[in-house]
């Protein structure tokens, strides 16, 4: 089930891919932006954690914590994603269980979009390149932007593989 702008974001523990425990509600008292993305050799995951980390100083001064949710046992987020050393958790769901309290799906008409394509091509161009395809082949994105008493204030559900929520609305999260 989807959730709603105005609810409690759900709470819970999880392990980072260096082995450190993440709970959200140790998050309490700032704002946080979880993301999921799907498996942790994505490139087109991978080209999006890496402009996140090119704005991570501009969101991490202005209070926002980050957390990145991937479908991928640890050892394959240190291999893939890991090799760009975020300076945010990636979290480690290989159960999707956070995937399924979150309310995200899989789409085969969304993985299969024609607009992928054209991102998949940059995506190369970077040097990101498919690797091993774990958990849902067909799990489409979504981002959550969670505010200080852990209330959710901005809630995205991708429709393709390749969508996020635009930087403009978490830059809009962090003014309010």
């Amino acid at each position: 089930m989807r959730l709603n702008v105005e609810e409690i974001a759900p709470d819970f523990n999880a392990d980072s891919w260096d082995g450190s425990a993440i709970s959200l509600a140790s998050l309490r008292g700032h704002k946080v932006w979880l993301g999921f993305y799907r498996y942790a050799s994505c490139p087109l995951c991978n080209m999006r954690i890496q402009e996140v980390i090119m704005r991570y100083d501009a969101l991490s001064d202005n209070g926002l914590k980050l957390l990145a949710v991937f479908q991928s046992p640890p050892d394959s987020i240190a291999e893939y994603v890991g090799r760009q050393s975020p300076p945010f958790p990636l979290l480690s769901d290989p159960s999707e269980t956070l995937y399924r309290a979150y309310g995200l799906g899989a789409s085969s008409l969304g993985f299969l979009a024609p607009q992928n394509g054209l991102l998949l091509a940059k995506a190369a161009t970077l040097g990101f390149i498919p690797g091993r395809m774990e958990g849902t082949k067909t799990r489409i994105p979504g981002d959550f932007l969670i505010d200080e008493d852990g209330v959710l204030r901005d809630v995205f559900y991708g429709k393709i593989i390749s969508d996020h929520i635009p930087m403009s609305r978490v830059e809009q999260f962090l003014q309010c």
